[in-house]
């Protein structure tokens, strides 16, 4: 017999410690957004479940959470994804010309989990920049999504770089069926010569040839090289490659701390993505921890296909990676109905100080806030004083 306090496997409550981390992190990367020029938007947890699915690639059904609407009869979904909804608030709502950049912060649900310690309610930080086809806004998001890392405190970074094109271009001319193209693109993820000789075995021979290379195409920039000179002189590729070469020259000139990666048969994403890929990785985490690219289709389905670049992450995932912040400085008060004792607590408090009243009997309780002083009586008068 299940007890009524028993949550969902990977459904968990967040208590004070780890909220108060969680809460400082999304403010502070809120307002590190807000300082690259974003603008907040906060979409429904709850909505039609066609515009949920849309332009998300293969594999986001499974993860949404339905039901009937009880008001018009129509299915609908959790969101899974906040990039489809800030699609659509892009191309429906805002309908601007120019460039609108975009982030939010949020719950998404999973009818999953991603891995064996992985929520299924992630808090789904991201930013969304679109209307700028250029490099200029790849990198902007790059930028961003790094210093987000740094500001949160996480060390060890590397980031891994990729491109969709490279198996567009490889792939040009050959047609296949969307179960094995998926095949395909999870066998060079797992680097499965054995699978890839068999997928490919009736493929043209430069093309066979391809496939079974970018697997052995990983390591450092020295790899765009390698891979210049041994995959096929096609325009998509040429470009996919000077493209991640000049992103590497100034990353590495502003990031110098992050390892730079790439590993071009890693296609994670490929029916998503519409040309450069990355993801975030650090020490004590198997997963990345952030993840963004170009996706020029996600407003196509929304009747407005605009060039489009961001990431995402989750807060909840990324705190337990970084260090503890310390606890707020607070001022501790003795409780008292005395008018002048109130005042004070209360001017204490507009001032911006942090004031917990010990309440009768619970004077030795311990909480969130480090009482490095205390609110006390000088003669007809109540005074801060350090502890």
């Amino acid at each position: 017999m299940s007890s009524a306090w028993l949550l969902p496997e990977h459904i968990a409550d967040v208590l004070p410690s780890q909220a108060r981390r969680i809460e400082e992190l999304r403010r502070e990367l809120l307002d590190m957004a807000r300082s690259y020029g974003c603008e907040l938007v906060i979409p429904p947890l709850l909505e039609h479940l066609d515009s949920l699915l849309s332009g998300t690639g293969s594999g986001s059904e499974i993860k949404l959470f339905k039901l009937v609407d009880q008001l018009s009869g129509r299915s609908l979904g959790l969101r899974a994804d906040t990039t489809p909804q800030v699609a659509r608030i892009d191309a429906h709502l805002l309908n601007r010309q120019g460039v609108t950049r975009l982030c939010y912060c949020g719950p998404v649900a999973h009818t999953r989990p991603d891995g064996l310690n992985t929520s299924r309610e992630p808090l789904q930080f991201g930013v969304e920049v679109y209307g700028h086809a250029g490099l200029e806004a790849d990198l902007e998001v790059q930028d961003l999504a790094l210093d987000a890392l740094r500001r949160a405190g996480l060390a060890g970074v590397m980031l891994d770089l990729g491109d969709a094109r490279l198996l567009q271009g490889v792939l040009d001319g050959v047609k296949l069926s969307v179960e094995r193209l998926e095949a395909l693109t999870a066998a060079l993820a797992a680097k499965d010569m054995a699978v890839l000789a068999t997928l490919t075995a009736d493929m043209p021979a430069t093309t066979r040839d391809a496939l079974l290379t970018l697997p052995s195409l990983f390591g450092g920039r020295e790899v765009l090289t390698e891979a210049a000179r041994r995959l096929p002189d096609h325009p998509l590729i040429k470009a996919a490659l000077a493209d991640l070469d000049w992103l590497a020259g100034h990353l590495t000139a502003v990031h110098p701390e992050v390892r730079l990666g790439f590993d071009l048969a890693d296609l994670q994403g490929y029916a998503y993505y519409t040309g450069i890929r990355f993801a975030a990785f650090a020490a004590g985490c198997s997963d990345a921890v952030l993840r963004g690219g170009r996706y020029d289709e996600v407003g196509a389905v929304f009747g407005r296909r605009r060039p489009a670049v961001g990431f995402s992450l989750d807060l909840k995932t990324l705190v337990t990676l970084v260090p503890a912040t310390p606890l707020r400085a607070a001022v501790r008060a003795p409780w008292g109905e005395d008018a002048s004792l109130r005042q004070a607590v209360r001017a204490l408090r507009e001032q911006g100080e942090t004031v917990v009243c010990v309440l009768p009997g619970h004077e030795h309780e311990a909480d969130e806030f480090d009482c490095d002083r205390e609110l006390v009586r000088e003669h007809a008068d109540w005074v801060v004083r350090a502890l």
